[in-house]
């Protein structure tokens, strides 16, 4: 692949007319662009599957999956969050440009389409992705972790690092978006209470060490947070030492004495529930216990003597 070649910006075409594809796609390559085309929203499906477009132009009427109902599958992606969407369709009505800009789109183009004025937004909202990527990408370099949600707890955007970490702990809502846990959305009911102070959340209850911090409102429902991801505290080497213990069973073994479950250790750890349960095993028989219980116990004593 020559040097050229890579930086021509990618566009996926998605429209059931042929005409309109081959119009689109003479003058997307015309203007240097590569272009993919799809003649409905399950084939749109399956080729960001394998390739992330930089700019998808959508037909919003189509048999079957229709545009607005395709935009908001491909932006339930992370990867492509930022990638802007242009609704293209002969409906005008106001109402049809709500659905489409609430679907995710950041434009709408009525047919027949003027080709010059395609390319010209077209410019417009590539160089708009590039800037708002840029700045969370320099944000997560910076260890900044921001992500936005609105008061009801849907997750806005996210910088690249903060959609990694969050991904395995935020709630599927019935119309797929995705959502703060329910402690975390409590949290930020009270963050909002006009005198309320900004404060560390108490952690998500699928770990503790993921933390929200509030840090202002930024539109008229929009939350500014940041995703803090704190440093097991490790069992001090003593500790460890005076249990007979290697120091990985000394952190299960104290992380045990704080009442968390295997999984809870686990994830906490970043072990596999397998790896705690062979850890517990160890532990039990060097300490000569039968349970967790008794094992706590006896963590617990060797704490306080430390005090």
């Amino acid at each position: 692949m020559t040097t050229e070649s890579k930086k021509r910006d990618v566009a996926l075409v998605v429209d059931d007319s042929p005409e309109t594809l081959r119009l689109l796609t003479d003058a997307l390559d015309g203007a240097g662009m590569t272009v993919m085309v799809a003649m409905d929203g399950a084939a749109a499906m399956r080729i960001v599957e394998q390739i992330t477009p930089d700019i998808i132009l959508l037909d919003a009427v189509m048999p079957g999956i229709d545009g607005f109902e395709t935009c908001r599958r491909l932006k339930r992606d992370a990867g492509l969050g930022d990638v802007p969407v242009i609704f293209m369709t002969g409906l005008s009505e106001t109402e049809h440009i709500v659905r489409g800009l609430e679907a995710g789109g950041v434009d709408y183009v009525t047919k027949p389409i003027i080709i010059e004025e395609m390319l010209a937004r077209i410019r417009v909202h590539l160089a708009n992705a590039r800037l708002t990527q840029s700045a969370r990408t320099a944000l997560d370099v910076s260890g900044r972790f921001l992500l936005a949600v609105s008061g009801k707890g849907n997750i806005l955007w996210a910088t690249p690092q903060a959609q990694k970490l969050l991904s395995d702990h935020l709630i599927a809502a019935p119309n797929d978006e995705l959502l703060l846990p329910p402690a975390m959305m409590q949290w930020l009911e009270q963050m909002q209470r006009p005198g309320a102070k900004p404060t560390p959340s108490s952690g998500f209850p699928s770990n503790e060490l993921l933390r929200l911090q509030y840090m202002g409102k930024v539109g008229s429902d929009e939350f500014l947070l940041r995703l803090a991801k704190e440093n097991a505290p490790t069992a001090p080497a003593e500790f460890s030492k005076e249990l007979g213990l290697t120091g990985r069973e000394g952190e299960v073994l104290s992380w045990l004495s704080k009442g968390k479950s295997n999984r809870d250790i686990a994830q906490i750890l970043g072990l596999s529930p397998r790896t705690v349960d062979k850890h517990l095993e160890q532990i039990y028989a060097k300490l000569g216990v039968e349970n967790r219980t008794a094992a706590a116990a006896i963590a617990v004593n060797a704490s306080h003597r430390r005090q």
